[in-house]
């Protein structure tokens, strides 16, 4: 199963939950700066997105969405 992280970098506080939350080391925070003055998550390695939804669940703010794709089957 793959997945894929959409990020919505406005609301981001850059608590850095997710960050430590993600087993396989997607995310980071950004070198740009949102409208609120925060470093935003982004997926720097999104093809290694699982879609295991952990930094969804644990973002206090609600900035992550996680689509899955699911093969399909023979």
């Amino acid at each position: 199963m793959r997945g894929q992280v959409l990020i919505n970098e406005e609301r981001c506080k850059a608590c850095g939950l997710c960050i430590t939350a993600c087993p396989q080391d997607v995310l980071r925070l950004s070198k740009t700066i949102n409208s609120r003055g925060y470093h935003p998550v982004e997926a720097y390695q999104p093809e290694k997105c699982t879609g295991c939804t952990l930094c969804g669940v644990i973002c206090p703010d609600l900035v992550l969405t996680i689509q899955r794709e699911i093969p399909e089957r023979k």
